[in-house]
């Protein structure tokens, strides 16, 4: 009868132990994954049409932009410069003190014509913008989708305060899952 006794009291205590051990690792996710080092991300436009699709989700390593300055290329996630709480995804493509120019949809920074394999040919651009520098302490970035695109062009360089991380993995749909 004793050794019942004692099990009747494990299983009630493992499930204790279990809950502890689930709320920890709760708070340990909410509390500082979240906030500092990874965060899950939904893609709200068309405006990174190829790199991704509206409704993609994607992970942003928040940790990187600590140590490191964002360079061109990187995708990144960012507060809105224009008010509210809108998290928007763009790819950096000029750093402070570069001087920007776009002529029928055509990116230059510094005078010279970028390579840019990932915008979407499918819907060209045939804007313009510039020439002007990017301020210290802000980058310019512009969506994939150059044609359907609300980014540095309207709104002007992002200081680099507010980015909040750099996307490094599409995760959904199953389909298009990758790293990027």
């Amino acid at each position: 009868m004793g050794s019942g006794g004692e099990r009747a009291s494990k299983k009630g205590g493992g499930f204790l132990e279990f809950l502890i051990i689930l709320l920890a690792a709760f708070a340990f996710v909410f509390g500082f994954i979240r906030p500092f080092v990874l965060e899950a991300f939904q893609v709200p436009s068309e405006s990174m049409v190829p790199t991704f699709e509206v409704g993609d989700r994607f992970l942003a390593n928040k940790f990187v932009y600590r140590f490191w300055e964002p360079s061109v290329g990187d995708v990144v996630v960012f507060r809105s410069v224009e008010g509210g709480d809108e998290d928007l995804v763009k790819r950096v493509v000029a750093l402070s003190g570069d001087e920007v120019t776009v002529e029928n949809g055509v990116l230059s920074v510094n005078g010279e014509v970028r390579n840019e394999p990932f915008v979407n040919a499918g819907l060209p651009d045939r804007g313009a913008y510039g020439p002007a520098r990017v301020p210290e302490g802000e980058v310019f970035v512009m969506g994939d989708n150059r044609a359907n695109s609300r980014d540095s062009r309207f709104f002007g360089p992002v200081p680099i305060e507010n980015i909040q991380g750099e996307a490094f993995a599409s995760f959904w749909p199953l389909s298009r899952i990758r790293l990027l």
